[in-house]
Protein backbone atom coordinates (compact mmCIF):
# COMPACT_ATOMS: atom_id res chain seq x y z
CA UNK A 1 0.00 0.00 0.00
CA UNK A 2 0.99 3.68 -0.42
CA UNK A 3 1.92 5.64 2.71
CA UNK A 4 2.55 9.60 2.15
CA UNK A 5 5.81 11.03 3.74
CA UNK A 6 3.70 12.79 6.24
CA UNK A 7 2.32 10.19 7.65
CA UNK A 8 5.30 7.79 6.98
CA UNK A 9 7.26 10.22 9.42
CA UNK A 10 4.32 10.08 12.23
CA UNK A 11 4.36 6.10 11.76
CA UNK A 12 8.34 6.58 13.02
CA UNK A 13 7.84 9.21 15.34
CA UNK A 14 4.87 7.15 17.02
CA UNK A 15 6.93 4.16 16.60
CA UNK A 16 9.66 5.26 18.54
CA UNK A 17 7.05 6.73 21.76
CA UNK A 18 5.88 3.55 21.68
CA UNK A 19 9.09 1.57 21.61
CA UNK A 20 10.38 3.73 25.27
CA UNK A 21 7.04 3.03 26.70
CA UNK A 22 7.27 -0.69 25.62
CA UNK A 23 10.66 -0.92 27.14
CA UNK A 24 9.92 0.93 31.06
CA UNK A 25 6.07 0.00 30.77
CA UNK A 26 3.50 -1.47 28.67
CA UNK A 27 0.93 -0.01 26.45
CA UNK A 28 2.80 1.56 23.93
CA UNK A 29 0.78 -0.63 21.25
CA UNK A 30 -2.31 1.95 22.40
CA UNK A 31 -1.01 4.61 19.56
CA UNK A 32 0.39 2.11 16.93
CA UNK A 33 -2.40 0.24 16.32
CA UNK A 34 -4.71 2.90 15.86
CA UNK A 35 -2.35 4.90 13.79
CA UNK A 36 -2.45 2.09 11.22
CA UNK A 37 -6.41 1.94 11.55
CA UNK A 38 -6.61 5.64 10.87
CA UNK A 39 -4.45 4.84 7.57
CA UNK A 40 -6.90 2.36 6.97
CA UNK A 41 -6.03 -0.95 7.51
CA UNK A 42 -8.77 -3.24 9.07
CA UNK A 43 -8.58 -4.29 13.12
CA UNK A 44 -7.31 -7.62 12.20
CA UNK A 45 -4.15 -6.30 9.62
CA UNK A 46 -3.16 -2.94 12.21
CA UNK A 47 -2.78 -6.03 15.14
CA UNK A 48 -0.72 -7.99 12.87
CA UNK A 49 1.29 -4.87 11.46
CA UNK A 50 1.94 -3.80 14.34
CA UNK A 51 3.88 -6.90 15.63
CA UNK A 52 6.74 -5.98 12.98
CA UNK A 53 7.98 -2.63 15.39
CA UNK A 54 7.19 -4.77 18.19
CA UNK A 55 9.56 -7.46 17.28
CA UNK A 56 12.39 -5.11 15.93
CA UNK A 57 12.34 -3.48 19.69
CA UNK A 58 12.27 -6.08 21.35
CA UNK A 59 15.69 -7.12 19.52
CA UNK A 60 17.02 -3.59 20.37
CA UNK A 61 15.87 -3.40 23.85
CA UNK A 62 17.27 -6.78 24.59
CA UNK A 63 20.59 -6.17 23.07
CA UNK A 64 20.69 -2.61 25.56
CA UNK A 65 19.89 -4.39 28.48
CA UNK A 66 22.85 -7.06 27.77
CA UNK A 67 24.92 -4.53 26.69
CA UNK A 68 24.65 -2.93 30.66
CA UNK A 69 24.16 -6.80 32.06
CA UNK A 70 21.04 -6.48 33.08
CA UNK A 71 19.59 -9.41 31.32
CA UNK A 72 19.40 -12.08 33.78
CA UNK A 73 19.72 -15.74 31.76
CA UNK A 74 19.92 -17.69 34.71
CA UNK A 75 16.03 -19.40 34.38
CA UNK A 76 15.19 -18.20 31.04
CA UNK A 77 14.02 -21.28 29.12
CA UNK A 78 11.71 -22.24 31.94
CA UNK A 79 10.16 -18.71 31.43
CA UNK A 80 10.16 -18.97 28.01
CA UNK A 81 7.68 -22.34 27.38
CA UNK A 82 4.50 -21.83 29.02
CA UNK A 83 5.10 -17.86 27.17
CA UNK A 84 5.54 -19.16 23.89
CA UNK A 85 2.67 -21.81 24.10
CA UNK A 86 0.94 -19.45 25.39
CA UNK A 87 1.42 -17.31 22.43
CA UNK A 88 0.82 -19.69 20.24
CA UNK A 89 -2.56 -20.23 20.99
CA UNK A 90 -3.53 -16.22 21.43
CA UNK A 91 -2.01 -15.79 18.17
CA UNK A 92 -4.52 -18.49 16.39
CA UNK A 93 -7.46 -17.02 18.53
CA UNK A 94 -6.48 -13.47 16.85
CA UNK A 95 -6.20 -15.05 13.83
CA UNK A 96 -10.15 -16.10 13.45
CA UNK A 97 -11.61 -15.03 16.57
CA UNK A 98 -13.88 -11.70 15.85
CA UNK A 99 -11.63 -8.55 16.57
CA UNK A 100 -14.88 -7.41 19.18
CA UNK A 101 -13.18 -9.22 21.59
CA UNK A 102 -10.08 -7.16 21.98
CA UNK A 103 -11.64 -4.05 24.09
CA UNK A 104 -13.05 -5.94 27.08
CA UNK A 105 -10.38 -7.84 27.38
CA UNK A 106 -8.01 -4.65 26.76
CA UNK A 107 -9.60 -2.85 29.39
CA UNK A 108 -10.22 -6.00 31.89
CA UNK A 109 -6.86 -6.21 31.87
CA UNK A 110 -5.77 -2.72 32.27
CA UNK A 111 -8.33 -2.50 35.22
CA UNK A 112 -7.08 -4.92 37.17
CA UNK A 113 -3.54 -4.23 36.35
CA UNK A 114 -4.77 -0.61 37.47
CA UNK A 115 -6.62 -2.05 40.90
CA UNK A 116 -3.48 -4.14 41.99
CA UNK A 117 -0.65 -1.13 41.42
CA UNK A 118 -3.24 1.03 43.67
CA UNK A 119 -4.35 -1.10 46.70
CA UNK A 120 -1.26 -3.90 46.88
CA UNK A 121 1.45 -2.48 44.70
CA UNK A 122 4.36 -4.98 46.37
CA UNK A 123 2.02 -7.66 44.27
CA UNK A 124 3.34 -6.34 41.46
CA UNK A 125 6.49 -4.43 42.28
CA UNK A 126 8.68 -6.00 44.70
CA UNK A 127 11.20 -4.03 46.44
CA UNK A 128 14.80 -4.10 45.11
CA UNK A 129 16.36 -6.33 48.07
CA UNK A 130 14.14 -9.00 47.19
CA UNK A 131 15.61 -12.42 45.91
CA UNK A 132 13.89 -13.40 42.21
CA UNK A 133 11.93 -16.98 42.46
CA UNK A 134 12.87 -19.83 39.96
CA UNK A 135 10.00 -20.89 37.96
CA UNK A 136 10.24 -24.64 38.82
CA UNK A 137 9.59 -23.56 42.58
CA UNK A 138 7.17 -20.98 41.79
CA UNK A 139 4.08 -23.03 39.69
CA UNK A 140 1.81 -20.46 39.74
CA UNK A 141 4.35 -18.45 37.64
CA UNK A 142 3.60 -21.05 34.84
CA UNK A 143 0.17 -19.92 34.93
CA UNK A 144 0.99 -16.37 34.22
CA UNK A 145 3.10 -16.53 31.72
CA UNK A 146 0.72 -18.75 30.18
CA UNK A 147 -1.75 -16.08 30.06
CA UNK A 148 0.91 -13.29 29.46
CA UNK A 149 1.72 -15.41 26.39
CA UNK A 150 -1.34 -16.00 25.10
CA UNK A 151 -2.46 -12.31 25.93
CA UNK A 152 0.34 -11.05 24.14
CA UNK A 153 -0.10 -13.23 20.91
CA UNK A 154 -3.82 -12.48 20.73
CA UNK A 155 -4.19 -8.41 21.70
CA UNK A 156 -0.27 -6.83 22.16
CA UNK A 157 -1.48 -3.61 23.56
CA UNK A 158 -0.94 -3.50 26.95
CA UNK A 159 0.80 -7.52 27.40
CA UNK A 160 3.65 -5.24 29.30
CA UNK A 161 1.65 -4.91 31.99
CA UNK A 162 0.30 -8.70 32.32
CA UNK A 163 4.29 -9.70 31.84
CA UNK A 164 5.56 -7.41 34.44
CA UNK A 165 2.66 -8.90 36.96
CA UNK A 166 4.12 -12.17 36.34
CA UNK A 167 7.68 -11.70 36.26
CA UNK A 168 8.22 -9.05 38.76
CA UNK A 169 4.81 -9.85 40.88
CA UNK A 170 5.08 -13.80 41.17
CA UNK A 171 9.29 -14.40 39.89
CA UNK A 172 10.04 -11.39 42.39
CA UNK A 173 12.24 -9.34 40.11
CA UNK A 174 13.33 -5.91 40.04
CA UNK A 175 11.87 -3.74 37.17
CA UNK A 176 14.87 -3.24 35.34
CA UNK A 177 15.31 -7.01 35.44
CA UNK A 178 12.09 -7.63 34.65
CA UNK A 179 11.69 -5.74 31.79
CA UNK A 180 14.65 -6.72 30.23
CA UNK A 181 13.19 -10.73 30.63
CA UNK A 182 9.83 -9.09 29.66
CA UNK A 183 11.54 -8.37 26.29
CA UNK A 184 12.42 -11.43 25.59
CA UNK A 185 9.11 -12.92 26.07
CA UNK A 186 8.15 -10.47 24.24
CA UNK A 187 10.21 -11.45 21.47
CA UNK A 188 9.46 -15.27 21.78
CA UNK A 189 5.66 -14.74 21.67
CA UNK A 190 5.79 -12.05 18.79
CA UNK A 191 8.15 -13.99 16.44
CA UNK A 192 5.72 -16.76 16.42
CA UNK A 193 2.44 -14.42 15.84
CA UNK A 194 4.57 -12.90 13.04
CA UNK A 195 4.96 -16.49 11.51
CA UNK A 196 0.98 -17.19 12.34
CA UNK A 197 -0.27 -13.69 10.85
CA UNK A 198 2.67 -13.86 7.76
CA UNK A 199 0.75 -17.15 6.72
CA UNK A 200 -2.51 -15.39 7.07
CA UNK A 201 -1.09 -12.59 4.91
CA UNK A 202 -2.17 -10.09 7.59
CA UNK A 203 0.82 -8.29 7.59
CA UNK A 204 1.45 -4.85 5.28
CA UNK A 205 4.98 -4.75 5.45
CA UNK A 206 6.02 -0.92 4.67
CA UNK A 207 3.66 0.92 7.55
CA UNK A 208 5.17 -2.19 9.54
CA UNK A 209 8.78 -1.43 8.84
CA UNK A 210 8.12 2.55 9.35
CA UNK A 211 6.91 1.46 12.96
CA UNK A 212 10.28 -0.26 13.77
CA UNK A 213 12.57 2.22 12.74
CA UNK A 214 10.85 4.77 15.32
CA UNK A 215 10.54 1.42 17.59
CA UNK A 216 13.96 0.14 18.18
CA UNK A 217 15.68 3.46 18.45
CA UNK A 218 13.07 4.41 21.29
CA UNK A 219 13.52 1.23 22.81
CA UNK A 220 17.15 1.38 23.13
CA UNK A 221 17.46 5.09 24.50
CA UNK A 222 14.45 3.76 26.60
CA UNK A 223 17.13 1.29 28.18
CA UNK A 224 19.61 4.01 28.82
CA UNK A 225 16.88 5.47 30.78
CA UNK A 226 16.33 2.62 32.86
CA UNK A 227 19.43 1.14 34.25
CA UNK A 228 20.41 5.00 35.61
CA UNK A 229 16.50 5.74 36.82
CA UNK A 230 15.84 5.66 40.27
CA UNK A 231 13.55 2.50 40.91
CA UNK A 232 10.76 4.85 42.39
CA UNK A 233 10.62 6.66 39.11
CA UNK A 234 10.21 3.51 37.13
CA UNK A 235 7.23 2.58 39.49
CA UNK A 236 5.12 5.83 39.02
CA UNK A 237 6.08 5.73 35.45
CA UNK A 238 4.56 2.03 35.10
CA UNK A 239 1.64 3.42 37.42
CA UNK A 240 1.02 6.13 34.92
CA UNK A 241 1.53 4.45 31.43
CA UNK A 242 -1.31 1.65 33.75
CA UNK A 243 -3.60 4.53 33.47
CA UNK A 244 -3.39 5.61 30.60
CA UNK A 245 -3.78 2.07 29.28
CA UNK A 246 -7.16 2.00 30.78
CA UNK A 247 -8.51 5.51 29.37
CA UNK A 248 -7.17 4.47 26.03
CA UNK A 249 -9.07 0.88 26.21
CA UNK A 250 -12.23 2.44 27.02
CA UNK A 251 -11.76 5.25 24.55
CA UNK A 252 -11.15 2.36 21.77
Amino acid sequence: MDVSFAFGALLVVLGFVAGIINTLAGGGSNLTIPALIVLGLPAEVANATNRVGVFMQSISGIAGFRHHNRLDTSDLVPILIPNIVGGLIGALAAAWLPSSIIKPLLLGTMLLMAFLMLVRPKTVMPDATETAKSVKNTPAAWLGLGIAGFYGGFVQAGVGFVLIAALCGTLRYDLVRGNALKLVCTLAFTAVSLAIFIWQDLILWLPGLLLAVGSMCGAWMAVKFAIKANPNTLKWFLFLMTLVGVVFAYIK
